[in-house]
């Protein structure tokens, strides 16, 4: 089996014990040679600032491929685009562009009166920059807000028509979640790389938890598996796995690219890329 290409997720600190958490992630991970890292914002843009922080060090000290998210809540377009200008001024060649989640205490999204009303206008103006490299989301399963499955397929193939080089999808527990859903965007017309999205379980509660807000189907089996192994002590032995499992069948499927979201803790996603043929790089191995 050929090794495939990896990219990693990680969120900005909010205090000083996630600070040294995301910064041995990026030491943990760097090594392996990400095709490129992602740096998210909080939900309604809480951490802006902190993530042009943690982008920019990435970027500097790393030397990194930093993918910065960038969303439409609580700003202007000229505010938007001044980030995104900020970007490149250090350097950073790609953005993820999302919506974004509303502010917490509000129900849904509501665009600012000056900002953007959807992740399409946001594109839109990014690609007119010409100045970087769009990366998108993408739902395998039905967007919790959007009306059907086929909904959310014809909303992104707006979003490539529209600029974007490639999409990530949101985590899913079966191989054949993945593979219907990219089938599915052929048949729509879609011909930008999809790349599926991974989340390594360190907590089955917790993974279980971002599962119901994403509309992520949970597998029986799944919570059956997850409870055997609480009584056994073999949690992260069966988190491994199968996350292992899923990355083989995928990659067995046709897949080359995986997105890992690490939550800022790296080492299962280590063993898992370790598993799949990722080895350290060669003039990488002492990343500090």
């Amino acid at each position: 089996m050929k090794a495939p290409r990896v990219s990693f997720e990680f969120f900005p600190p909010q205090s000083l014990d996630a600070s040294f958490r995301l910064w041995e992630t990026v030491r943990t991970l760097a090594p392996l040679g990400p095709e490129f890292v992602s740096v998210t914002y909080g939900a309604g843009g809480t951490t802006r600032g902190l993530t042009h922080e943690a982008v920019e060090t990435i970027h500097r000290h790393y030397g990194l491929n930093v993918a910065a998210h960038l969303t439409c809540v609580n700003a202007t377009r000229a505010e938007t685009l001044e980030i995104a200008e900020n970007y490149h001024r250090v350097g950073v060649r790609e953005i993820v562009a999302l919506r974004g989640d509303a502010p917490k205490g509000q129900e849904k999204f509501t665009p600012h009166p000056e900002g953007f009303a959807s992740s399409v206008e946001l594109i839109e103006a990014l690609a007119a920059t010409g100045r970087f490299r769009i990366r998108v989301g993408a739902y395998p399963e039905k967007h919790p807000e959007a009306e059907s499955t086929a909904a959310d397929i014809a909303f992104l193939k707006r979003k490539i028509d529209a600029g974007a080089s490639s999409a990530i999808t949101q985590f899913f527990f079966e191989a054949e979640t993945f593979f219907r859903f990219r089938d599915a965007c052929v048949k729509a017309g879609i011909d930008a790389p999809i790349i599926p999205g991974i989340l390594p379980i360190e907590n089955w509660a917790g993974a279980r938890r971002f599962a119901a807000r994403c509309g992520t189907a949970v597998p029986a089996w799944l919570d059956d598996a997850y409870a055997r192994a609480a009584r056994d002590g073999r949690e992260e032995l069966l988190s491994v796995s199968l996350a292992t499992e899923l990355c083989s069948e995928l990659i067995a499927g046709g897949v080359e690219d995986l997105h890992f979201y690490t939550l800022n803790r790296p080492h299962l996603t280590r063993t898992i890329c370790h598993a799949l043929g990722v080895e350290p790089k060669a003039g990488l191995e002492n990343v500090a």
